[in-house]
């Protein structure tokens, strides 16, 4: 292996460790540490999005979406009911009114973002577990997947925006998905409702990783950004994650389905 090579390996192993470590720590305290984590990735990745999709904008414009982003989901996360609904909204119509590329792509997803960041800090304060669920929702099926797809091949399931992800991946997420929650039933006592659930939120990560695919080929990048060495950018990491917890936020707030609060 030359030494560029080792060099990046060992960059990536290392910003893994103090990701995993950040993240568990702050999975462990909760209240206002996790809190305040969330906010702060969810901010990053507001700013790697102004910057792809308005990269002509200056720097003080990219990092004041950002600081917008910690304002309306910090200052307004605790307030609950009607009052987060609405603070989600903000930043996405800033990106809706201002010059943007993409901005049919760009302003869902900055809604999404901040919706997945306020679903992980909701998720947090009914326990551990619920979100220990959805972590290994997210890690399972993308391990199952990749697997799965390397030993089986097959069709491609959207080879115009993701050429390497296969129908046999995709399937083989979904069961790895769906065995988390029948682990979680059974061994932590969550709703046998999860077992089914547990594929969709799969499949939720499933595109949104395929959606920051294409967000970057279209705008000709490689990485969201290189805050993370080795890694790219938050965008980058937590792409999965995004579209997953944004469709529990919507489970449990606004559909009030019971079983993502039943843990």
């Amino acid at each position: 292996m030359s030494s560029g090579n080792w060099g990046d390996l060992r960059a990536r192993v290392l910003s893994a460790i103090v990701m995993v470590a950040v993240g568990a720590v702050a999975i462990a305290l909760g209240g206002p540490v996790w809190s305040a984590l969330v906010v702060v990735v969810t901010a990053l990745m507001i700013w790697e999005l102004a910057r792809i999709t308005a990269p002509e904008d200056s720097a003080g414009k990219h990092l004041g979406a950002a600081l917008l982003a910690v304002l309306s989901l910090g200052g307004l996360l605790n307030q609950g009911g009607q009052v987060m609904l609405l603070a989600l909204f903000i930043v996405p119509l800033g990106f809706a009114f201002t010059p943007r590329r993409m901005k049919w792509v760009a302003v869902p997803y900055a809604l999404a973002i901040m919706t997945a960041g306020a679903g992980l800090v909701s998720l947090r304060t009914m326990g551990v577990t619920p979100l220990l669920w959805l972590l290994a929702v997210i890690i399972v099926s993308d391990v199952a997947g990749y697997f799965a797809g390397r030993a089986f091949g097959g069709p491609k399931f959207w080879p115009a925006i993701s050429p390497k992800k296969t129908w046999s991946g995709t399937v083989a997420g979904w069961i790895g998905a769906a065995l988390v929650g029948a682990g979680f039933h059974l061994v932590a006592g969550a709703p046998a409702a999860l077992i089914w659930l547990s594929p969709l939120v799969a499949f939720a990560g499933q595109l949104g990783d395929i959606l920051e695919s294409w967000l970057k080929r279209r705008a000709g990048i490689k990485d969201s950004s290189n805050l993370i060495p080795g890694h790219g950018g938050f965008l980058d990491r937590f792409d999965a994650l995004l579209l997953a917890a944004m469709l529990v936020f919507v489970a449990q707030h606004i559909l009030y389905l019971s079983v993502v609060g039943g843990f």
